[in-house]
């Protein structure tokens, strides 16, 4: 081991342990290390006791609470100065818990930007033309009726974007070149300036709701946006709306889609992230023929997890050596973190 190591970890999974070893793979002084779900305690407390960097995947069901980053795992590590989600979201990290321990949280935010965007259009895409019922009836063997297929155009027609981000502003930037549609975007942490320089109008939840032909949600889950779209924000849409997320579960509420849906009070739905992941095939979701479903699988593209497992691995040797990481969720720590890292590994990042 090189003196002066510095030390990472990971359980079970990295964005793409190619590229992500590859970049690590060039600094001596940076040790990785693997743990499995079930790694025994005595496997586990060496780890994360020494351990620097904790990159974690985003998944509440892969990751086990025990090995969340939660207050009581960063009590057992005294070394820790960054958690590094695996992707954009960062379900698996207590966030205010880190920044009262002084731990910064960092995530890979516009990583498979291209991904979960085109993901997002093939969605709106297939839903419109009807694509997913009239494949399914043609498998059956029975006469099919075209006429009880008729599909709309996306041209001219409004988007609706909660959380004009990475992926957001991606996916406004597709549609407006390919299909010259308007973008209304509802995003709380941007300007009017800043959301039109993403090519969209700024506008209100309930407004965005009510004007858009398609509603695609782009924002992370936090305390704010869990339940975010109910049955009051359902009920608001176009009954010939379109439901998009490639976000998480739990910012939508799945049984009030299900009831806006079987009430025809929307058209339908495009589903790539749930409650529950994989959703169980009995999800009554499922059940309908205007719902299209994918199983969190968006962002999963062999460019997207190459890009993510690069930067992210990047981003941490930035962090070891001292740098502001580029994708700190918790940009109020930096004084504590400063101090602690100071300490921890012997010098001081920049201001």
């Amino acid at each position: 081991m090189a003196p002066n190591a510095k030390h990472v970890f990971y359980v079970r999974y990295l964005p793409s342990a190619a590229s992500y070893m590859a970049v690590l793979a060039q600094r001596p002084d940076v040790q990785l290390e693997k743990l499995e779900t079930d790694s025994p305690e005595d496997a586990v407390s060496p780890v994360v006791s020494r351990a620097h960097v904790y990159q974690i995947g985003a998944s509440r069901q892969i990751i086990p609470p025990r090995l969340q980053v939660n207050a009581a795992l960063l009590a057992r590590m005294p070394n820790l100065i960054a958690a590094s989600s695996n992707g954009a979201g960062y379900d698996t990290i207590d966030v205010d818990a880190c920044t009262a321990a002084g731990v910064a949280v960092v995530n890979q935010s516009g990583g498979n930007k291209e991904a979960v965007a085109e993901h997002a259009l093939a969605m709106m895409m297939t839903l419109s033309k009807r694509i997913v019922e009239a494949d399914r009836h043609a498998r059956t063997g029975q006469a099919i009726d075209r006429a009880n297929y008729i599909g709309r155009e996306l041209n001219g027609r409004t988007l609706g974007v909660i959380g004009i981000g990475n992926v957001g502003g991606n996916l406004a930037r597709m549609c407006k070149a390919a299909f010259n549609m308007r973008i209304l975007a509802y995003d709380p942490l941007l300007t009017a300036q800043q959301v039109a320089a993403r090519g969209a109008e700024k506008v209100e939840l309930d407004d965005l709701l009510a004007q858009s032909d398609y509603v695609s949600v782009h924002c992370p889950l936090t305390k704010q946006s869990r339940g975010m779209m109910g049955a009051a924000q359902f009920a608001r849409m176009k009954p010939e709306a379109y439901f998009i997320t490639t976000a998480r579960g739990f910012i939508h509420d799945e049984a009030a889609l299900a009831d806006a849906l079987k009430a025809k009070r929307i058209a339908g739905a495009g589903l790539d992230v749930w409650e529950d992941e994989p959703p169980p095939h009995d999800h009554p979701l499922m059940a309908f023929d205007t719902v299209m479903v994918s199983p969190h699988v968006a962002g999963s593209t062999i460019e997207a997890r190459e890009n993510m497992g690069r930067i992210a691995a990047e981003q941490v040797l930035a962090i070891l050596d001292g740098k502001k990481p580029p994708r700190l969720i918790n940009p109020e720590v930096w004084p504590a973190y400063r101090d602690r890292f100071t300490r921890i590994l012997g010098f001081a990042p920049e201001e």
